[in-house]
């Protein structure tokens, strides 16, 4: 299995420049899964243009990476801004496209409104934990904010996930936590981590790159580098997921009890 992590500058609001993107450098690589970062489509600091480059889907920019995804037969992931029927909302989603044309979406389930962020103003929070059927294995995705919440990639795990895709528009003042939190979530799922992250600078955020893939033991199997355009391209053992679940069953031993029990039996006074 040989996946591509793409950290390439985007053009902040111009979705055309950026599918083009998108397509050469698909068309310029031979991987069997391309995985483009969190609201790759537009930019992330849209702010109220957002409601305007939001696109349900399927739509214009989805219906394009179907055709590309079908014409080079290969599996697609990327962010962008999601437009929820005819009320408008917005949700912050992750889309991924296989070979034969199908579109899975993952919506972002925690939203940062802290600092300099505020998704909420702009984004509804969702509530599903989807896990995705595709030609390598199970696949979960989850965005950004939402990999500092162990109980969401641990779902995924116990729903069968072998693979956790991170799409992310993390700017530098976040780095040294992404850094640390991404081999523990590798650690507790057993499944590979590959996180994909912007690069470039959109108003005062400057967006670190950093692509990186993480064995199920929690090891650094590849890094992209800061601040630099980079396709980080890594052929991965699928026997890796065997050896290390083996070798550590942290799914086997999770005590649902624990993890989905009332408040008493997890807060102590």
């Amino acid at each position: 299995m040989k996946v591509s992590l793409v950290q390439k500058k985007h053009v902040l609001g111009d979705k055309e420049a950026n599918l083009g993107i998108i397509k050469d450098t698909v068309k310029q690589n031979d991987s069997d899964l391309y995985i483009f970062p969190e609201l790759f489509l537009t930019g992330y600091r849209l702010r109220d243009r957002l409601w305007d480059e939001a696109e349900q889907i399927p739509g214009h920019s989805t219906d394009k990476i179907v055709e590309l995804a079908e014409e080079e037969q290969t599996s697609i992931i990327f962010g962008m801004p999601e437009k929820i029927g005819r009320s408008g909302r917005l949700k912050n989603s992750a889309v991924l496209v296989n070979p034969e044309g199908d579109i899975d979406v993952y919506r972002k389930t925690y939203l940062p409104n802290f600092g300099p962020f505020e998704e909420m103003r702009y984004f509804g929070p969702d509530d599903n934990i989807p896990v995705f059927d595709t030609q390598f294995g199970k696949l979960g995705m989850v965005i950004c904010y939402d990999i500092f919440f162990p109980e969401l990639t641990k779902a995924m795990a116990l729903k069968g996930a072998d693979f956790l895709v991170c799409i992310s528009a993390s700017p530098s003042i976040s780095k040294k936590f992404f850094e640390t939190v991404l081999p523990a979530r590798a650690i507790e799922t057993t499944a590979f981590i590959f996180y994909a992250n912007l690069l470039g600078r959109e108003e005062n955020f400057t967006f670190w790159g950093g692509d990186r893939v993480i064995s199920p033991t929690g090891m650094e199997v590849a890094r992209g580098p800061i601040y630099e355009e980079d396709v980080l391209t890594v052929e991965i053992d699928l026997e890796d997921l065997d050896r290390a679940r083996k070798g550590r069953p942290v799914l086997n031993d999770t005590r649902a009890e624990v993890m989905y029990g009332s408040a008493d039996s997890i807060f102590i006074d």
